[in-house]
């Protein structure tokens, strides 16, 4: 059975999120808000200070991590300053997709959340992300839809 691994990555590893960020398959799921994301150095610093070396529990921001040091993805969650909602984000780099990284990353996100009190996780999917499905299999429930998105709920 696969295995990953939360790790905490230290200011030097967001080079993989900026790797992300710009591969144009992993950030497919993101076309109806412009694809790819410019995550170029000159921003690490301060996203680092927000994300990462904030401690509180209104924030998270892990890197998935597998046995072999690889890295897979990110799993983070936030509260919303507008609707005060714990937004979910879960991202796993094209390369490691479809090997059920996915699941096995929402699973830890959850356990993690549950373990820091959250009491209830949301996520904004684009309606044509297949991804929905995995968050229904986790729980997960929809709350409302747009034509852009379907706003789903899991109860902790």
């Amino acid at each position: 059975m696969k295995k990953l691994f939360l790790y905490i990555p230290k200011l030097e590893d967001l080079w993989f999120r900026e790797q992300m960020l710009s591969d144009e398959e992993t950030m497919s799921y993101n076309h109806k808000w412009g694809g790819t994301i410019d995550f170029p150095k000159t921003k690490w610093n301060d996203w680092y200070s927000y994300w990462v070396k904030t401690i509180g529990n209104n924030r998270l921001y892990r890197y998935l991590v597998n046995d072999n040091g690889d890295f897979i993805g990110e799993i983070a969650y936030h509260k919303d300053e507008d609707t005060n909602y714990y937004m979910t984000n879960i991202i796993i780099y094209s390369k490691y997709r479809n090997l059920g990284y996915g699941r096995i990353g929402l699973g830890l996100l959850i356990d993690i959340a549950k373990e820091n009190g959250i009491t209830e996780l949301y996520d904004d999917i684009a309606i044509d992300n297949k991804a929905i499905k995995l968050f229904i299999d986790f729980g997960f429930y929809e709350i409302y839809r747009t034509d852009d998105i379907i706003m789903m709920k899991k109860d902790l």
